[in-house]
């Protein structure tokens, strides 16, 4: 587990290299509500298989989540917000684009990012989510 700033908060993630050569193209995990990348995308083998597929798989607690720190102002944790700590962390690791595969509210920062920061996302897969009528 790594840690980076980002806005105030210690942003945790990992960044796992492909089984094969190290040099997979990256696909960034964002996990749903009240959940971690551990739950969302370690445990249930997302990990695992994209990293023995050839991609370089990144996934990120998000604000408030898992082992990133928290805070207590409700503004802080607008799909806006946490977009941009998907983006900061892609610069971070000097990433200009990735896939983006988010699921349940992680699929909602994921369109966030999507529309804010286009030249980033090289495709975009969202899971879970659900519109009201």
């Amino acid at each position: 587990m790594q840690i980076f700033n980002n806005d105030g908060f210690e942003i945790a993630f990992i960044d796992q290299p492909p089984v094969s050569d190290g040099s997979g193209e990256a696909v960034l995990l964002i996990h749903g509500f009240a959940s971690s990348h551990l739950v969302n995308w370690v445990a249930p083998g997302w990990v695992k298989t994209l990293t023995e597929a050839g991609y370089r798989a990144i996934a990120l607690d998000n604000r408030g989540h898992g082992r990133s720190t928290k805070s207590y102002n409700p503004a802080a944790y607008t799909p806006a917000e946490m977009a941009e700590d998907a983006a900061a962390l892609l610069d971070h690791l000097g990433i200009e684009k990735a896939h983006i595969f988010g699921y349940s509210m992680g699929a909602r920062i994921s369109e966030f990012l999507a529309l804010a920061h286009p030249e980033k996302v090289a495709t975009l897969v969202l899971g879970g989510l659900v519109y009201g009528m």
